[in-house]
């Protein structure tokens, strides 16, 4: 599984890529972390709010800090 957290390097992309971090800890996950601040590559997933949670392509939350409990349920869906 590869995730990506997307953000600018701003403090609420700093905090989903530190609660994604624990959430991978947390349930044992065979994961890749990937923090991308690259504009370009971003605008590639066409997100319209930053923070992202992206899992194998796939944006599965963009524009909100999210908790670690929610992390974990988007994580095992």
């Amino acid at each position: 599984m590869e995730i990506k957290v997307l953000g600018t390097g701003c403090s609420s992309c700093k905090a989903l890529y530190e609660t994604t971090q624990q959430a991978i800890i947390e349930l044992g996950c065979d994961a890749t972390l990937v923090k991308e601040e690259d504009l370009l590559k971003i605008m590639e997933y066409s997100v319209l709010g930053l923070p992202a949670l992206v899992v194998d392509g796939k944006v599965l939350s963009a524009g909100k800090k999210l908790s670690l409990s929610e992390v974990k349920e988007l994580l095992t869906k």
